[in-house]
């Protein structure tokens, strides 16, 4: 097995890919496991990322799949991850399955070299960058971005045009990490699952 996962995650988008594609982005960058951190592992628009389907497409690759939307996804079933029914990333990541995912992630790197998929195609867009690999970045020597065209956007490129996105700069009250925290910060509240609320019937 690649020890190579040790220092490096990667993350990647399926978006309206075809499965060939997709492929053939994670063997250019030697990925051999996927983590899916979707909370809801289909697509009605891309049913060829459904669970079932890509795992057993990935299989034929020699590409692992592991499933961890459940620790590691951007809705929760603890009612207290949520205020005025948006997701709370800051509490998300205090959850023990949250935690345990991290975990079991750490341990598939020393195995394989994981990438990260979710399914929207830019990074900063996506929970993957914004709540998991915002937690990852003491854990990995390196996060690397796939993208759509088959490039790299390392995770500090990411972070630089979070901040330019936003128009957050550094000033005499806040230096550049502090700068950085905040993006992340406010990204998630922009970004974060909201629950669609209940229709209340009467009569």
């Amino acid at each position: 097995m690649s020890k190579q996962g040790e220092s490096e995650l990667y993350t990647i988008g399926h978006s309206t890919h075809a499965v060939d594609y997709f492929i053939s982005l994670l063997k250019k960058h030697s990925i051999t496991a996927v983590c899916d951190v979707r909370s809801h592992p289909y697509s009605k628009y891309n049913p060829q990322f459904n669970r079932e389907e890509l795992k057993k497409e990935l299989k034929r690759y020699n590409i692992a799949y592991v499933f961890l939307g459940k620790e590691l996804g951007a809705r929760s079933e603890n009612p207290n991850c949520y205020i005025d029914g948006r997701v709370q990333y800051n509490y998300l990541v205090d959850e023990p399955s949250f935690q345990q995912g991290i975990i079991r992630l750490k341990k598939g790197m020393k195995q394989y070299s994981i990438a990260l998929m979710c399914a929207e195609k830019d990074p900063i867009t996506c929970h993957r960058t914004i709540l998991v690999c915002r937690e990852m970045r003491s854990h990995a020597k390196q996060i690397k971005h796939i993208l759509a065209n088959g490039g790299i956007e390392t995770n500090l490129e990411a972070e630089k045009r979070l901040l330019n996105t936003l128009g957050i700069v550094p000033d005499m009250f806040k230096n550049k990490n502090e700068c950085i925290e905040e993006a992340y910060d406010k990204q998630g509240q922009k970004i974060a699952y909201v629950e669609e609320k209940k229709q209340v019937t009467t009569g």
